[in-house]
């Protein structure tokens, strides 16, 4: 740990996408903050600067991390040790700095690549946000699970065998990251015999978003901020709140 005037790593969770998740205390620290950082695709705007943007003063040090958008895999360990270099610089000098993440910054939030390389040399403090997971339901209009149900959280990239395995010995799913696996996935929920329970849910939070049930998504692909959402627990919440209809905001 660093000596008195070192400054606070704050790693800050916005939310899913709506400003309004925002919460106060991460409000607070953004704007008192003189240094920001967040992540940023090579190939367009930072979606977690956007969410705050109304936030953010001129005087305000940037630190954008540029992650290319590749299918093939990109050097993510040197993107994250030059931002951590720039980072570390900056709390040495005894500035706070924050960092934007979406969702919540330890639910598989980018962030913790930061965390790990800084935390043995600088105060590091985490903003819980509002994630995806919790967004969806609200916006599903359906309870994800109660009393004893096993709530299992999977990303789509996961094999067939393991991803039936899961879904096969939960009583609610959460598959995030569907992106290019969505057609994949579709299909082993329909081995399962769980079309019927799945809701579907892309840019939660956004004006573009999309609720659905997953039978009636036609496409063979979704965008990377995508989520299914299952449930055969115990309660009869489909019979309640039936996934009738498309809703777009």
């Amino acid at each position: 740990m660093s000596g008195a005037l070192s400054g606070t790593l704050y790693g800050i969770g916005v939310g899913p996408g709506d400003p309004e998740l925002l919460t106060l205390k991460a409000h607070r620290i953004l704007t008192a903050c003189p240094v920001i950082a967040y992540p940023a695709p090579d190939n367009a705007e930072s979606f977690a600067r956007s969410i705050v943007a109304a936030h953010i003063r001129t005087e305000q040090v940037e630190i954008p991390i540029v992650i290319p958008m590749r299918t093939e895999r990109f050097p993510a360990k040197e993107v994250y040790d030059r931002a951590a270099s720039d980072i570390g610089a900056h709390l040495a000098a005894g500035r706070d700095v924050c960092v934007l993440c979406e969702g919540d910054p330890f639910f598989y939030g980018s962030f913790m690549y930061l965390f790990e390389r800084l935390a043995d040399e600088h105060r590091i403090e985490i903003v819980p946000g509002v994630s995806s997971l919790m967004a969806s339901a609200a916006a599903l209009g359906r309870p994800i699970a109660a009393r004893n149900d096993r709530l299992t959280v999977l990303p789509a990239p996961l094999g067939d065998g393991d991803l039936l395995a899961a879904i096969e010995a939960s009583d609610a799913i959460a598959i995030m990251k569907v992106g290019r696996h969505l057609s994949r996935v579709r299909a082993l929920i329909e081995q399962a015999g769980l079309l019927a329970s799945a809701g579907y849910l892309e840019r939660i939070g956004l004006a573009n978003q999309r609720v659905l049930p997953l039978g009636d998504m036609v496409e063979e692909t979704a965008p990377y901020f995508s989520m299914i959402l299952i449930y055969k627990g115990a309660e009869d919440w489909i019979a309640h709140r039936p996934l009738a209809q498309e809703v777009v905001a």
